[in-house]
């Protein structure tokens, strides 16, 4: 009963560890990772760089094709968008 005694504040560091380090980021990384899944042609997104763009095409391999300004196209890495500002609402089919 007294080495359990000596590991309780050691159990006790980690589960406070756990709920206010490890659990927040987890979700934060799954989070991150469905909003890149939904990324959409159209989308309006800000890069880890600080440039706002315009996703002109959606490519399977982890990879984005996006509009900086009017013909300026580059491939941006899925993980590299930060946020997505403005979403466009899918085609409705007639």
């Amino acid at each position: 009963m007294e080495q359990l005694g000596q590991f309780l504040p050691l159990i006790l560091i980690f589960a406070i560890m756990y709920f206010l380090l490890i659990r927040p980021q987890q979700k934060k990384m799954k989070d991150h990772q469905k909003m890149v899944e939904a990324l959409r042609r159209g989308d309006q997104v800000v890069t880890q760089g600080g440039l706002i763009c315009k996703v002109s095409k959606v490519k399977d391999d982890n990879e984005v094709e996006v509009e900086l300004a009017e013909g300026v196209k580059v491939r941006v890495v899925k993980s590299t968008i930060a946020q997505v500002l403005s979403k466009t609402e899918p085609a409705t089919a007639e």
